[in-house]
């Protein structure tokens, strides 16, 4: 499916833009100064499933900053705090954001996690905002152009798929129970396909990494919208591509899909494709509708 900018030329993108990235700060220095200290966790879903209060805290900021700033929009995020408000109206600004994506890492002391804010209005992605703490890299983009620490990303073409270096989350726990022997058959088939295949269990952040150049694909095939939303932009604002795997729901933005493929510039990897087609059978019945 392919998701159509019909506003591309919106004057708020860049006010967007520098509102998402002035909240995100506020709450990168929260996640800095509380890494790799006693942090409790609680499950969500399950044991693999974790929330922090440092979550929480995240999002409040967050929504705070956000709403301070852009009074007629409403905020779409992870953790449910008291200040979210209700629901979208035509025009007004949709905020979707995930406070910490790669809570497991931040809790077990593994510096790959971030801050992901994407804007969308009447479903159209105009503005996202990544970043990571650790690193202080910010990834950023309106509808012109992606950033990263204010530098205009435009990475080369990526290499063809035997020289490609690809990372995902799959299969988690979840997906080995509804997918069976077809998810470490996936797997085991990328570890031959590509040059290499690193799990980093932040699909944001793997996506920013996308659009940097310093990763060739990502997909996921268990996604909710504020994992993907900012990525997807920025890969796009980056010439890459970011298709949505809404098995059989094209009612759904891509960047809503419950599963997606990016790749960089010029990259177009079969065994995505090709596991794409088979995650989409298997979840479905075997049904023929668009993936």
């Amino acid at each position: 499916m392919s998701e159509h900018l019909a506003i591309c030329d919106n004057p708020r993108a860049e006010e967007l833009r520098l509102a998402a990235l002035a909240a995100a700060r506020s709450a990168a220095e929260l996640l800095r100064s509380t890494f790799r200290t006693s942090v409790n966790a609680e499950h969500k879903t399950n044991t693999h499933d974790l929330v922090t209060d440092i979550d929480r805290r995240s999002q409040q900021i967050i929504t705070e900053s956000l709403l301070a700033s852009v009074p007629d929009s409403w905020v779409l995020g992870e953790e449910k705090i008291s200040t979210q408000p209700g629901q979208a109206a035509a025009g007004t600004v949709q905020w979707i954001v995930d406070p910490i994506d790669g809570t497991s890492n931040f809790v077990h002391g593994v510096a790959f996690f971030c801050i992901s804010i994407a804007a969308a209005i009447d479903g159209h992605l105009v503005a996202a905002v990544i970043i990571d703490p650790i690193s202080g890299d910010e990834f950023t983009a309106n509808l012109q152009r992606a950033l990263l620490n204010d530098v205009l990303l435009h990475p080369q073409s990526r290499p063809e798929q035997s020289r490609a270096n690809l990372m995902t989350d799959y299969p988690g726990a979840e997906s080995l129970k509804q997918d069976g022997d077809l998810a470490l058959q996936l797997f085991g088939q990328w570890i031959e396909d590509f040059a290499t295949v690193r799990r980093k269990v932040s699909a944001a952040l793997a996506l920013a990494h996308v659009a940097a150049g310093w990763c060739d694909a990502t997909i996921g095939f268990d996604t909710k919208v504020w994992d993907v939303a900012a990525g997807a932009h920025l890969v796009r604002m980056a010439h890459g591509s970011f298709r949505g795997l809404s098995y059989g729901n094209s009612q759904l933005a891509d960047h809503e899909c419950p599963g997606f493929i990016a790749q960089g510039p010029g990259a177009d990897y079969p065994s995505l494709d090709s596991a794409a087609r088979q995650i989409h059978e298997l979840r479905t019945g075997g049904g023929t509708q668009e993936i």
